[in-house]
């Protein structure tokens, strides 16, 4: 597959084989699609605004046993490095992976498709979360408009056209999930949903310490899921993204942990935009089994 960048009319974005990525990935690309992946890694794969930060907090927690002091030894961007990271003069997601101990835990937002080879060949775990599109997609659109290194996202309808095309950074939802959903059962992939670990995140994060191969006791788990709620991370400088300097997100515009709620696309979405997103869901994800709920 040729991987030739194709320039699109923003600066902050380029394309890789139909794929937006931020310009920097696509100039860092070579460096990311030799990274050398370890079996004993757990990569933490998500859409954008899935979850992500939750997970990670989460598997975090459950690696530190519990112990909240230790998950505060630094914020949680430094904790799990970010593959496709890159941001001249500071060192790559790469470089950071690289100079981490084993076993590792990392983080991607990329689709099957462009993620680094070395991860299928070397059977490590997979940690997939998947959000629906409808939330997904508003929780993005703040995002966008908060982060100084995205696009600008225009208005709501106009960014309601580039995210059903599949034309923001990271590329389609539509294409990922599907597409992570469809190989879940051919490598060792934990593939979790949103609004179950809404519903009850305690057998959610059961799952996750079972797939880890731990075994930590009923008190420990409660502890988890206290420090883990959205309230707690909200508050918590080493997760909300507070110390990420206004210039690169500006959270009086938007907070990086907005509501973290189900359900509340329908703020947003009008009846007309309702509709047709559900015939363009229908076309783009049909024969798959996947179910998402949309409301909790």
């Amino acid at each position: 597959m040729a991987l030739t960048p194709e320039l699109s009319q923003q600066t902050k974005s380029k394309e890789i084989v139909g794929v937006t990525l931020m310009s920097e990935t696509v100039d860092n690309w070579s460096q990311i699609q030799t990274f050398q992946a370890k079996p004993n890694d757990l990569l933490i794969c998500t859409y954008p605004k899935s979850g992500t930060t939750w997970i990670q907090e989460i598997v975090d927690m459950i690696e530190q046993n519990g112990d909240v002091e230790k998950c505060r030894r630094d914020i949680i961007q430094h904790r799990h490095p970010f593959i496709e990271w890159a941001w001249p003069p500071q060192p790559s997601g790469v470089d950071k992976a690289n100079e981490m101990p084993s076993p590792r835990v990392l983080k991607t937002h990329l689709p099957t498709q462009l993620l680094p080879p070395s991860f299928w060949t070397s059977n490590c775990k997979f940690l997939y979360v998947a959000r629906n599109a409808k939330d997904c997609m508003v929780s993005y659109y703040h995002f966008y408009r908060m982060s100084k290194r995205l696009p600008d996202p225009g208005s709501w309808d106009e960014y309601f056209e580039t995210f059903i095309n599949g034309k923001v950074i990271w590329g389609s939802w539509f294409d990922h999930v599907r597409e992570w959903w469809e190989i879940r059962d051919r490598y060792q992939i934990l593939f979790l949903f949103y609004e179950d670990m809404k519903r009850d995140p305690k057998h959610e994060i059961q799952k996750v310490m079972q797939f880890m191969g731990k075994n930590l006791d009923e008190a420990v788990l409660d502890k988890i899921v206290q420090e883990t709620s959205f309230e707690r991370m909200k508050e918590n400088p080493m997760t909300n993204r507070s110390t990420v300097p206004r210039s690169v997100m500006d959270q009086s515009i938007s907070p990086f942990m907005r509501k973290g709620t189900v359900g509340d696309w329908k703020n947003h979405f009008t009846v007309a935009q309702n509709e047709r997103f559900d015939a363009i869901y229908k076309q783009k994800m049909e024969g798959t089994s996947i179910n998402f709920c949309m409301e909790l």
